[in-house]
Parts: C-alpha cells; sequence; structure tokens
C-alpha cells in the first residue's frame, strides 16, 4: 500500500508572553495567567469560520514544534517527572523530538477580537513558544475529553507548588507594569516558579541564579529559604539559547 505523503500549512501564528523555551509550564492549563493570541492568517482569517467557536470555554490548539523539528525525533526521552534520569519511548511522552513535531494544547478562550485587520483568539492557560505555528484548532468537549478513570502512567498529579517570593522592589515593578499594560505580571511569575521550571538535574542546587524572558522583560530569581525569590525584574532581550 502506497502511503502519501502529507504537508501542512499554518493557519495561524502564536503571540505569546513566553520568548523563549525555559520558563514554559510542562504542560497547558499549569499556569492559567499565561496569555497569548492566536493571529490568523490569510485565507484562513475569515470570520464565518469562526462562528460558534465563542460558545466553547477551551480550545485544543495543533501546532508545530518550531524549534526543536531541525533536531529530528529521539526513540526514547528522558522525561523531567522522572528526574530526567530514567529513559521511555518517544510515544509515552509529550517530548518536542518526535517524527512529526506535532504538538496539542488545551487552551482557555477568553475572547475573539478583531485588532487592526488582524483576526484574534486570545487565550489564558498556554505553554506556547511565541511565534509557534498553528495547524489547526477544534473546540474542546467537556462530555467527550474527560475521561474519569483516565491513569495519568509515570506522569500522575503534580504536587501543589513550591513558595514564591518577590522583593519589594519586585512587587513595585510588577504594580506599575501592571498599570501600564493590564498584564498580571506578578501571578505569571508566580504561577510559572510554583512549578519549578529548572531541569531535573538542578534540584539540588541552591548556589545559583536563574532568568526567563517573559514579553520583553527579564526576570531574574534564585533559591531562598526552601523557595523562589524574584528578585529582579527590568526589560531586556531574550538570552540566546
Amino acid at each position: 500500500m502506497s502511503i502519501p505523503s502529507v504537508t501542512f500549512t499554518p493557519i495561524g501564528i502564536i503571540h505569546s508572553c513566553f520568548r523563549q523555551k525555559f520558563g514554559i509550564p510542562r504542560q497547558p492549563g499549569l499556569v492559567r495567567a499565561a496569555r497569548g493570541e492566536l493571529e490568523l492568517l490569510p485565507p484562513y482569517n475569515r470570520r464565518e469560520a469562526l462562528a460558534g467557536l465563542e460558545g466553547f470555554s477551551h480550545l485544543w490548539i495543533h501546532f508545530i514544534f518550531h524549534r526543536t523539528m531541525a533536531e529530528g525525533w529521539r526513540p526514547t526521552i528522558r522525561p523531567p517527572r522522572l528526574g530526567g534520569k530514567k529513559r521511555v519511548g518517544v510515544f509515552a511522552t509529550r517530548s518536542t523530538h518526535r517524527p512529526n513535531p506535532l504538538g496539542m494544547s488545551v487552551v482557555r478562550l477568553e475572547s475573539i477580537v478583531e485588532r487592526e485587520g488582524k483576526l484574534l483568539l486570545e487565550l489564558s492557560g498556554i505553554d506556547l513558544l511565541d511565534q509557534t505555528p498553528v495547524v489547526d484548532i477544534k473546540p474542546y468537549l467537556p462530555y467527550a475529553d474527560i475521561i474519569d478513570d483516565a491513569s495519568g502512567g509515570f506522569a500522575p498529579e503534580p504536587d501543589g507548588g513550591a513558595a514564591v517570593r518577590f522583593t519589594v522592589e519586585v512587587e513595585q515593578f510588577c504594580d506599575h507594569y501592571q498599570r501600564q499594560t493590564r498584564r498580571d505580571l506578578r501571578s505569571l511569575v508566580e504561577q510559572i516558579l510554583a512549578q519549578d521550571p529548572r531541569p531535573a538535574y538542578l534540584h539540588q542546587s541552591s548556589e545559583r541564579s536563574y532568568g526567563m524572558h517573559l514579553w520583553e522583560l527579564n526576570v531574574r530569581w534564585r533559591i531562598e529559604d526552601g523557595g523562589f525569590l524574584v528578585y529582579l525584574i527590568e526589560p531586556g532581550e531574550p538570552v540566546n539559547e
């Protein structure tokens, strides 16, 4: 039997608060304050293509792992939930290094807007890198997509999360930034760090500070008193990966 080749054309592109891979939550919905927009591209940026979508609270977003696709696929992966030490098959993970670099995320649909001639879906709870190409959108159906007796394998529900604190200066910056942009920066940083974005091999380290790039900001934090202390937020460009 001849198997045809398949080519996908992106229908849209993600504009995300996440400007680099470090800091992106490992699953959608874990960081509810993570916001982004899906810009529909021609010829798919037509209102009639979205008719009825506003009635759904959540969407399935199917996308391309564009930043890792050139690295190819790997038959086995070291998942973060296993401490990065044990290998399992790639098809038992949601790794970016897949035979076909396709990902999917369930996100909340906040609104559908038209702005400056663009048709945009405003989303929250995202785990998507800025400029991610999107190949499809489907509505999330609670009666079919929730499976009450499902098993999580080696990735059960995560713990409650680490304690996160902010210096007074950072608190003041977050308040000012929210007044200027209407972006809840404090909640975004707090929810990201509560998931502990560090690689598993660094979880025992307390001797260094870390940085991540959100929107146009560099966020700096370190381990202190068994939790995370955010000690600096300033404008800046992302670090090259």
